[in-house]
């Protein structure tokens, strides 16, 4: 007899112990894991079968076939892209998040909402912005951009006497979008809301290897368009070296040009909780729309951001969802008027969990050590033969390259070896022209110990290149 739905439902506290034991076990061993699997291999792929196993037989497949093959990415040492770990309270919420399943876009019947609204308020201030932003969340960055994009896109048409939510982007005509280092996820959101990756206009950047936007040069380019109205893509921590652009500069250049101001925060947002670092955001508030990635520093499990506006009129008109059954908006819309998504998950009960359990001052405890762990790696760097750093460590992420040759087929071998040790994973980049590599910090497990590993893994690798 193979176990029905009926069997594991009757079965269902002893399925979760097993799952909970399973899940301790995978966890608490994550620091001593392989960071990354570098063999590239998966099991061969299996047929769906006709009669399952059940919900204990998944597990033990899955145990057998699927978890030696994942990467350590919650881990203290997987040091690419920006990746958070996950909090214990997090991981709670997230756990309850999956068994209460809340469809979060509509208030009706539940107190899921609301409980998403009192996480934002939390957010808000915790990022430093005023009551007169209102948000939602997303899934990632890219959707926040997205969703903040779009709203420019509607702000522009209103400019024009055009309603683009009705007529279509085409009715608009071209866009100028103004930045200096946008993340990739930015051409990204122009593509698919019909403005174009093409309207990306590059404004040149501050001398001396920075990635700051230079604010003159933005206001030549601004100036340049004659009165029309345009979009600002500012940057708050860019991905290579954490560079802030002058926030409150390009705020003051708003009371001479007509533009809608969307600040990047993904992570560098984070610089908010640390008064050593607060000032680097000072000028957010002032944004229309502004993106902060929360999977990342906040170490929430995947996946969360959210997104916030001054706009929400505009937010309303440009995702409302027109259904004889929802109704209109009206009074405080229902987040399924306010996003892409109709149905999604409680994505806020991880980020509430782990900012009840540990508040603003261990949140911030969390990014002060990883800027000191980012520092002390960049400056054990600094020391190893062969290498160079290619910028400050400004905050959380160590930008560095080869000394001599940094062709990136060296500077990728050098990544290969440190990944193929087990001991950590950084991501490649290119900064001014120059191959490098990445290592951010942003898990709350890393430790001191760990970053030593990452040095002395790259010391090694550095003897294996040059042999």
């Amino acid at each position: 007899m193979h176990p029905t739905l009926a069997d594991d439902l009757s079965r269902l506290p002893e399925l979760l112990r097993s799952a909970r034991d399973f899940a301790a076990r995978e966890v608490s061993g994550v620091g001593a894991r392989p960071v990354v699997q570098q063999d590239g291999k998966a099991p061969d792929a299996r047929s769906l079968p006709a009669e399952g196993v059940g919900a204990e037989g998944a597990l033990t497949r899955f145990a057998e076939r699927w978890a030696p093959g994942f990467a350590a990415t919650a881990g203290p040492r997987y040091l690419g892209f920006v990746t958070g770990g996950a909090t214990p309270a997090a991981v709670t919420g997230d756990w309850l998040t999956s068994a209460y399943d809340q469809n979060a876009a509509g208030g009706d019947g539940s107190s899921a909402a609301a409980l998403e609204r009192e996480t934002l308020g939390w957010l808000r201030e915790l990022f430093g912005l005023g009551e007169a932003h209102s948000g939602a969340f997303v899934t990632g960055a890219t959707m926040s951009n997205t969703v903040g994009l779009a709203l420019a896109r509607e702000w522009l048409g209103e400019r024009a006497g055009i309603r683009v939510s009705e007529a279509g982007a085409a009715a608009l005509g071209p866009v100028d979008v103004l930045s200096g280092s946008p993340h990739s996820s930015i051409p990204k959101a122009l593509s698919v809301l019909g403005i174009g990756r093409d309207r990306l206009r590059p404004v040149p950047v501050l001398p001396g290897g920075r990635e700051a936007v230079d604010v003159p040069r933005l206001a030549e380019a601004l100036e340049a368009l004659d009165g029309r109205p345009a979009v600002v893509v500012a940057n708050a921590g860019t991905v290579n070296t954490v560079d802030f652009d002058d926030l409150r500069a390009i705020t003051a250049l708003k009371e001479r040009y007509g533009f809608w101001l969307h600040v990047d925060a993904a992570f560098g947002g984070f610089a908010a909780l640390s008064p050593a670092y607060a000032h680097l955001t000072d000028g957010i508030d002032a944004a229309d729309s502004v993106c902060v990635d929360l999977h990342k520093w906040l170490n929430v499990p995947y996946d969360a951001a959210v997104q916030f506006t001054r706009h929400r009129d505009l937010q309303v008109r440009v995702f409302h969802n027109a259904s004889p059954y929802l109704g209109l908006p009206t009074g405080e819309p229902d987040f399924v008027h306010l996003t892409p998504e109709n149905s999604r998950r409680l994505r806020a009960l991880p980020a509430w969990f782990s900012l009840t359990a540990y508040g603003r001052e261990g949140h911030r405890e969390i990014v002060e050590r990883n800027v000191a762990q980012a520092r002390r790696l960049g400056e054990g760097i600094a020391g190893v033969p062969g290498l160079r750093l290619l910028a400050p460590v400004r905050l959380n992420v160590v930008c560095f390259t080869l000394a001599g040759s940094a062709t990136g087929e060296r500077v990728h071998a050098l990544g290969r070896a440190v990944a193929e040790s087990g001991e950590a994973f950084l991501t490649p980049t290119v900064l001014d022209g120059t191959h490098a590599l990445r290592a951010a910090f942003s898990n709350w497990r890393t430790s001191e110990a760990d970053t030593d590993r990452v040095l002395a893994a790259l010391t090694r690798a550095m003897g294996e290149l040059g042999s």
